[in-house]
C-alpha cells in the first residue's frame, strides 16, 4: 500500500470511530433500559466507550491533521445524543433531578437550533479547553452513575461541575458567535 492510499485510510479512522460512537448509543439505551435503576455495569462500559472514542478521535484527526466539515459535524452531535440518552435515562431512573434534564437538553436544543444560524453567518466552532473538560466530566459523571447503586451522592458532583464547565464553555461560544454575527 503506498503512503498516499495509507494516508487516505488512516483519515478515515477519526470518522468511523465517530459512527461507531453513534451506532452505541441504541445499544447504551438497551442497557439501561434492562437495568436495576439506572444501575448497569455493561452499560456503564458502553459509555465509558463512547467517552474514550470521544477523546480519541479528536486527538487522532488534529495529530494526522484529517480534520473533516463531517468530522466537526458529527463528533458534537454524537457525544450530544450519548450524553442527552444517558441524561434522559438516568432522570426516568430517578438517578437524576428533573433541573439536569431541562439544562442538558435546553443547552443541547439551542446549541443545534444557533448552530446553524451562526454558521450561515461565518462563525466557525473551534472547541474550546473548558467544552473538553466538561465534556469529559459529563461522561465521567455519567458513567460513575451509572455504575454506582441509587442514594450514591459522590457522582452527582462530578456531573455537575462538568455541565458548569459545558455551560461556562457555551456562554463563551455564545460570546464569540455574537461578535462574529454582529461585526458583519
Amino acid at each position: 500500500m503506498n503512503e498516499q492510499a495509507l494516508r487516505r485510510s488512516q483519515a478515515q479512522i477519526p470518522n468511523a470511530l465517530t459512527v461507531f460512537r453513534i451506532l452505541l448509543v441504541p445499544v447504551f439505551v438497551a442497557f439501561v433500559l434492562r437495568s436495576d435503576q439506572g444501575w448497569t455495569v455493561t452499560g456503564a462500559i458502553i459509555f465509558g466507550a463512547a467517552g474514550v472514542t470521544d477523546q480519541v478521535d479528536g486527538w487522532l484527526a488534529r495529530r494526522w491533521h484529517v480534520e473533516s466539515r463531517f468530522g466537526q459535524l458529527a463528533d458534537p452531535l454524537a457525544d450530544r445524543l450519548m450524553i442527552d440518552a444517558a441524561v434522559i435515562l438516568l432522570w426516568h431512573a430517578g438517578r437524576l433531578p428533573l433541573i439536569a434534564l431541562l439544562v442538558i437538553l435546553g443547552r443541547d436544543v439551542l446549541l443545534l437550533g444557533g448552530y446553524r444560524f451562526v454558521m450561515e453567518r461565518g462563525y466557525d466552532f473551534k472547541v474550546n479547553q473548558i467544552g473538553k473538560a466538561g465534556t469529559w466530566l459529563l461522561y465521567a459523571g455519567l458513567g460513575l452513575i451509572l455504575i454506582t447503586k441509587h442514594g450514591t451522592e459522590w457522582p452527582l458532583y462530578v456531573f455537575w461541575t462538568g455541565l458548569a464547565l459545558a455551560l461556562g464553555a457555551g456562554l463563551i461560544y455564545v460570546a464569540r458567535a455574537l461578535k462574529v454575527v454582529l461585526s458583519r
